[in-house]
């Protein structure tokens, strides 16, 4: 593997992480939420530099079903990240409290509310996205061992599980109207514990992962067979042409 390529993937992986830190506000607190922020942010801007000529392709090429849902994805997470930036900036008290960046208070908290729960849909469904990565590196480290059936279907009836745990705690929590502000604020559990809280946001991640990685495949097998009958279309009349 190019180092490159690791660095990405180190970079994906803390964002990962600060992402579920950051979702578990009751956790870390006030000012450990802000540095992680602050943390979250740099990677960003990093994550995208790394990968500069996604933007210089936006133009170029056909736009299939599945170029178009990852580009929607990215263009939509991208607007997350530039809110949850510009509200936590105006909003900090300690991290950034020195910039001269000011604005509307309340209006800032409602764009954060919104874009910290719309950026942890969109970031969860943009790594199931690129799952199939993950499962190709799994399969390389293998180095072409097969795993038995059982381990198979048990790390498949694993996932259900946790996506089934995940859309539960997703609709318990009541997280779309928080996406929507039809609820303007959001209620924290103080007494939770910490692996109750860190558990609940990994299964709510793990399924949206699973609903991202199995629609993006089916789209890629739906243009897959596409693509083969355009060639089987495409070959049956050179023959009758030529012939």
């Amino acid at each position: 593997m190019k180092l490159k390529m690791k660095i990405k993937m180190g970079i994906d992986f803390l964002m990962t992480v600060l992402l579920l830190c950051l979702m578990a506000y009751q956790i870390t607190g006030q000012e450990l939420h802000e540095w992680f922020g602050a943390g979250m942010l740099i990677l960003f801007i990093v994550h995208n530099i790394l990968n500069i000529r996604w933007y210089g392709n936006l133009f170029k090429g056909k736009y299939k079903l599945l170029r178009i849902v990852q580009t929607i994805v990215n263009i939509s997470v991208l607007i997350s990240m530039l809110c949850l930036g510009y509200s936590g900036i105006v909003m900090s008290r300690h991290v950034f409290a020195a910039l001269p960046i000011h604005g509307s208070m309340a209006t800032a908290r409602s764009m954060h509310m919104a874009a910290s729960y719309w950026g942890f849909v969109l970031m969860s469904i943009h790594l199931g996205m690129h799952w199939g990565m993950i499962v190709g590196m799994f399969r390389r480290l293998l180095k072409g061992r097969k795993l038995p059936g059982a381990a198979v279907w048990g790390l498949r009836l694993a996932a259900a599980v946790i996506a089934g745990y995940g859309l539960f705690c997703f609709i318990q929590k009541d997280i779309v109207s928080y996406m929507f502000l039809k609820n303007q604020f959001v209620f924290f559990d103080f007494e939770q514990s910490a692996i109750s809280v860190f558990a609940e946001y990994i299964a709510m991640m793990g399924f949206w992962i699973f609903v991202s990685f199995y629609i993006i495949r089916g789209i890629g097998k739906i243009s897959g067979k596409h693509s083969k009958g355009q060639r089987k279309r495409h070959e049956s009349a050179y023959r009758i042409v030529f012939k």
